[in-house]
């Protein structure tokens, strides 16, 4: 008889193929709800220990959706429009400079808005703003996906690896940005150079002829205030110890109220922008890992990481992280590493942060997000092959890992007794 381990390792496959591969454009939930299901029935995890995971996970899934709502209705009242046109305007035709623009604006995006609005949301304007200059595409809208997963070390609203982390670890808003803001900048500046090293060819070349202009489009200042107030409420409500995903939801039920009158958008679409499908995916599988988990994958993960806290174990913990993100994805990743990594403390936890959110830029399979833009990418009648993606992964990714690691190192030195 198949054992209970057997059985939820098997379906942890199974779902992570089925996610990559997404056959009939499917959702994700459409095989991970039933594992789930089944993983229950075949008694590889109690009914009160996937209750448990469930609700753990609740929180997350809960910010998850405000900010997919929030950044969708970012998007109606024009927001990602006036970036784009702002990049434009400011790079003057030059292409290094655009590239430039291109990584502050992902950066940002991906640091208040998280990298799903990063990948869906911007990556269509920057085909669009490399198009409205004359330059070639390529090293702009390769940016977005590298800046998508490793743009989103800095607050724990950039990633949902973020906010599990920030809850099991009980670090405050504030608290985890101080330790992630170093890390964050090194990782771009390495990306950045890298960047402007591998496409120096497309970079050097002059701009072509520019598409016609767009009607100049204002700043939203109502959308973007609301995007300010709610990142001061993600401040505000760590200090009061309230759940971030309040503060979210706020947030995007003002845009929705002001969206609907204003005729921007339909209820319909909005339930449409919560994404429920992939939401249920990310509890399904939260219940699918936990099984594997505690059928052996514990026990045998607490022979292979290391202890201690020095700067050795730090990159240990970060390559392991990395090395599982890109065989499993780094969800699932995290979901392994994370309650091991938090009884050694802050800095390991943070550690595997590093892995799983840089860690993805070195396969396609790394992070749902990465192949949330290949198929976006695909839609734009371009091409992302294989070789040069993980070319360019192999050239950033590491030295990006080991040098945010040592900014941890740095960070944890300096404010670790403070926190």
């Amino acid at each position: 008889m198949i054992g209970a381990e057997v059985v939820a390792a098997v379906l942890l496959l199974t779902v992570l193929a089925f996610a990559v591969i997404r056959p009939g454009r499917l959702p994700e939930a459409a095989v991970a709800v039933p594992a789930a299901l089944v993983v229950l029935v075949t008694g590889g995890i109690t009914p009160q220990r996937a209750l448990d995971e469930s609700l753990t996970l609740l929180p997350v899934v809960g910010f998850l959706a405000a900010v997919l709502v929030l950044s969708e209705l970012c998007a109606r009242d024009g927001l990602f429009e006036w970036a784009g046109q702002l990049m434009a305007r400011r790079s003057a035709g030059r292409p290094q400079r655009l590239l430039l623009l291109v990584f502050a604006v992902a950066a940002i995006t991906t640091a208040v808005l998280s990298l799903d609005a990063t990948v869906v949301l911007l990556t269509p304007v920057v085909f669009a703003t490399a198009a409205r200059v004359g330059v070639r595409p390529r090293p702009h809208v390769y940016a977005t996906t590298h800046l998508a997963n490793a743009g989103s070390l800095l607050l724990p609203v950039s990633n949902l690896t973020n906010l599990l982390a920030m809850t099991a670890l009980g670090l405050g808003f504030a608290q985890f940005g101080l330790l992630m803001s170093l890390p964050w900048l090194v990782v771009i500046a390495v990306e950045y150079f890298a960047f402007r090293w591998y496409f120096a060819t497309d970079l050097r070349l002059a701009a072509g002829t520019p598409s016609a202009a767009a009607q100049r489009v204002p700043l939203p200042v109502f959308s973007a205030s609301v995007v300010a107030a709610t990142l001061v409420g993600f401040v505000a409500a760590s200090f009061w110890h309230l759940e971030v995903a309040w503060v979210a939801a706020i947030g995007a039920a003002v845009l929705a109220v002001r969206a609907i009158r204003r005729r921007q958008i339909r209820p319909g679409e909005l339930v449409h922008a919560l994404n429920l499908p992939f939401l249920a995916f990310v509890i399904a599988l939260g219940v699918v890992v936990k099984a594997v988990v505690d059928n052996g994958l514990a026990e045998l993960m607490g022979h292979v990481v290391p202890t201690g806290t020095s700067l050795w174990a730090l990159l240990a913990w970060a390559g392991i992280a990395a090395l599982l993100a890109n065989l499993v994805n780094n969800l699932p990743a995290v979901l392994i590493l994370l309650p091991l990594a938090a009884t050694s403390g802050v800095g390991p936890a943070l550690a595997v942060l590093i892995g799983v959110n840089v860690g993805p830029n070195l396969t396609y399979v790394g992070s749902l997000a990465t192949l949330l833009w290949r198929r976006i990418v695909h839609d734009h009648d371009h091409e992302a092959p294989l070789a040069e993606f993980t070319w360019l992964g192999l050239l950033t990714t590491p030295l990006a890992i080991v040098g945010a690691v040592v900014a941890l190192w740095g960070s944890l030195q300096l404010f670790g007794g403070v926190l």
